[in-house]
């Protein structure tokens, strides 16, 4: 019989350590919406040839959606085995718009100003969606309802909670946790952590 330790090789990266709960971090206030049909829109803009691009809440939950399982790892420790989500593929969203060849990288605009960056390769993964249901429920507030963006092979702070929209860019620029010393990239499997990393 395996140990569990020898079940998890190939799954948790490096200086990880897995947990049945689902820890709660972010930075700022959670968000209010009185009404989030009205207050909620999904903005995609920068280097697409059509400009600008808005979203209303019902336009967006009535793109094609996907369930998928994958694993997260929190750059402060934590990974979270088999979790299953259901939003759109990341792929679904940018099928609205014509990205610019010059496009290099995005930017994930979240409510309060927050942000992170992805280099275009990254974003574009298969793996990757806007997810609206964990386990079958609706996402909490606390986790990033109404959608938050999922990115699984990367630490999850770039996995933004309570996205707004994507701003696609010429080159890679730090988003908010990059700016304040944390890596750009993010790959758990590497420990890129910081900015030194």
């Amino acid at each position: 019989m395996k140990r569990q330790h020898e079940d998890l090789a190939g799954r948790v990266p490096p200086h990880q350590n897995v947990v049945t709960g689902w820890p709660v971090l972010h930075y700022g206030e959670v968000p209010v919406y009185r009404d989030v049909r009205k207050e909620w829109n999904f903005r995609i803009f920068g280097l697409i040839e059509e400009g600008e691009k808005v979203l209303s809440y019902d336009e967006f939950m009535a793109l094609p959606r996907v369930v998928r399982t994958n694993d997260i790892h929190c750059v402060t420790g934590w990974s979270k085995l088999d979790n299953t989500w259901e939003g759109v593929p990341v792929t679904e969203v940018v099928k609205l718009v014509t990205v610019k060849p010059e496009a290099k990288a995005v930017m994930i605009h979240a409510e309060h100003g927050w942000t992170t960056n992805l280099l275009l390769d990254d974003f574009l993964r298969e793996d990757n969606l806007f997810a609206i249901k964990h386990n079958g429920q609706d996402l909490t507030p606390e986790h990033g309802w109404p959608v938050r963006l999922v990115v699984p092979h990367l630490y999850f702070w770039k996995s933004a909670k309570w996205v707004r929209g994507i701003e696609f860019l010429p080159e890679d620029k730090p988003g908010f946790w990059e700016r304040n010393g944390y890596h750009m990239r993010g790959d758990p499997w590497r420990e890129q952590r910081y900015a030194w990393d």
